[in-house]
């Protein structure tokens, strides 16, 4: 009997020595989280999305990760931006159009409102180092005053010469900074650089990462190294009609678009009036087939666009160096990774691209990139030696609204809109310790504003009770197999404005206007699951949803300071 109970006594006394480390022991570690957002880059540029650019990592991560087919951004640079940092739509956040254009409209405050919290901030609280590269624009106050430990990177400006290391910098102020002999900077290459750096300062200090690399690439000026942009001149000498039809055809056999979709043609030449100008306008005013070009204007053409893709593969090229070094560490495993785009393709202004005036666009303050001022030349057309050199330092351009519109294959229009060439991106998410279904893709409708609260969820990180409430909804469910849930977003930039609801989409050029929407506005009415590229306008043949869709629309407008408060 004394010796059962001894037995008991030794159990009972084992047990408790062990259970401080039990209660201690977390049962899953939490997720590091790498996001990683390039800069007008179109929806169907990636191989894994179609496109001729050669991106195997990125591919990489969609064969063993899952790939988005309906995600959105905010139509634009800084929105988007600022409702990915923030889990709101753009106007709550206070950038509903641009930086530094403050009105007395509270969407429009040109920078992000005091009330809101950023994911760094969240992230940082719930014990996260917290890190940042690339482009900020989202005004003052910069990145390491809105929760990231550590910055490199532009805090003003919408782009930059990446060729020019003086237009950036380091946060908090004098933090070490990386040497570049002569002729080795490239800022893709810089930001990849540090993001490296900032991943050891976080092993240094065992903790969990937050890691948002913000590209700059392909964003204008569009620029690579010559060779590399060589290896492409012969795919783009094609020219725009034959590649998108191609692209169009390895869309249909990735399952990312409907069997029965069709090319929906040439997209509208974005700006009409600047195309007039500059003697690139058609008469039907959309973008020029291509066989239709002389053959100098062709030439100068495919090397634009063999530049931007190009700038492309660089970027894949730096991704692939931060997988391998998270593979390295053993890091991959546990480490949520999402890669997406801000805005469609840009076509600014017309078919044939600008180039800009160097005095003009390198702000030798550090820290600032270009702004609105810059000088832009239309129609330059380059030849000889100034067509081998294009892309390297000191050549500064577009590519224009015809490689706009093939970037953006198959859908409609253009960053800066609401139709879907505007605001659709693609996505990509990599997580092997929780995404099952590799390869899949997730028909999920997905937004930016959806990051913050699944970031929130996967890292057990609080929410303040006081800031305005979550739009966004956590993707975990999405990104672990669950069945696709209808969603109603509403979209709005420059006025252009936009409902889905369900498969259901309307959409207005210039709807509204600031005390509701314009008088004799055109609604547009398309049924996305048949009709992603918005060609079968139903307005006309369903009024009634049109006016019962409007009125939600302008409802949404309303709560979200699109509009001033009625």
């Amino acid at each position: 009997m004394k010796s059962s109970v001894v037995f008991r006594l030794l159990i009972v006394v084992g047990v408790l020595s062990w259970l401080p480390c039990i209660l201690a022991a977390p049962a899953v570690d939490r997720p590091n989280i790498l996001l990683i957002l390039a800069d007008d880059l179109g929806w169907s540029d990636m191989g894994c999305y179609g496109g001729e650019i050669k991106t195997p990592n990125l591919d990489a991560l969609a064969s063993d990760g899952v790939r988005f087919s309906q995600a959105y951004n905010s139509s634009r640079c800084c929105p988007t931006r600022a409702s990915l940092l923030t889990g709101l739509y753009p106007h709550q956040a206070g950038i509903g159009r641009f930086v530094g254009r403050s009105n007395d409209m509270p969407g429009y405050r040109g920078r992000l409102n005091e009330n809101t919290v950023t994911l760094a901030e969240a992230l940082k609280k719930a014990g996260y180092g917290t890190y940042m590269v690339g482009k900020w624009h989202v005004n003052a106050p910069g990145p390491t005053k809105r929760g990231f430990d550590e910055f490199y990177g532009f805090v003003h400006g919408h782009g930059l010469d990446s060729w020019e290391p003086r237009m950036m910098i380091r946060l908090p102020e004098g933090r070490p900074e990386r040497s570049y002999g002569a002729g080795e900077y490239f800022a893709t290459d810089a930001m990849t650089d540090y993001a490296l750096d900032f991943l050891n300062t976080a092993r240094a200090e065992k903790v969990p990462w937050f890691l948002y690399v913000a590209y700059q690439a392909p964003h204008f000026p569009v620029q690579a190294p010559p060779e590399l942009s060589k290896s492409y001149v012969s795919t783009y000498e094609k020219g725009w009609d034959v590649l998108r039809a191609e692209r169009i055809e390895r869309l249909k056999a990735l399952g990312l678009v409907p069997a029965s979709l069709e090319d929906p043609g040439r997209s509208p030449i974005e700006n009409i009036m600047l195309a007039r100008k500059a003697g690139s306008a058609t008469k039907d005013g959309k973008n020029p087939a291509w066989d239709s070009l002389e053959a100098k204007r062709r030439a100068d053409l495919s090397r634009r666009m063999a530049v931007y893709a190009a700038m492309v593969e660089n970027m894949d090229a730096n991704i692939g160096r931060l997988v391998a070094d998270l593979r390295k560490s053993g890091e991959l495993e546990n480490t949520l990774i999402l890669f997406l785009s801000d805005n469609g393709a840009c076509a600014e202004w017309e078919p044939f691209g600008f180039d800009l005036t160097p005095a003009n666009y390198a702000n030798p303050k550090a820290g600032h990139g270009v702004d609105g001022n810059t000088t832009r030349e239309p129609n330059r057309l380059h030849e000889g030696e100034a067509l081998e050199t294009l892309g390297g330092p000191g050549s500064l351009f577009s590519y224009g609204s015809g490689w706009a519109n093939l970037c953006n294959t198959p859908l409609w229009l253009y960053k800066h809109h609401a139709h879907e060439g505007g605001i659709r991106t693609p996505m990509i998410a990599h997580w092997p310790a929780r995404i099952r279904d590799k390869g899949a893709i997730v028909t999920q409708v997905a937004h930016v504003m959806d990051i913050m609260p699944t970031a929130l969820q996967i890292a057990q990180a609080d929410y303040p009770k006081e800031a305005p409430a979550l739009e966004g909804m956590s993707l975990l469910p999405a990104l672990e197999g669950a069945p696709a849930n209808p969603r109603s977003l509403f979209f709005e930039h420059e006025r252009n404005a936009a409902l889905r609801e369900g498969d259901w989409k309307l959409v207005g050029k210039g709807a509204l206007v600031r005390d509701g929407i314009r008088p004799k506005v055109k609604w547009e009415l398309y049924n996305l699951a048949d009709d992603p590229n918005e060609q079968r306008n139903l307005a006309a043949a369903e009024p009634e949803r049109v006016k019962e869709m409007t009125d939600r629309l302008l409802a949404e407008a309303w709560r979200t300071h699109a509009l001033p408060s009625p």
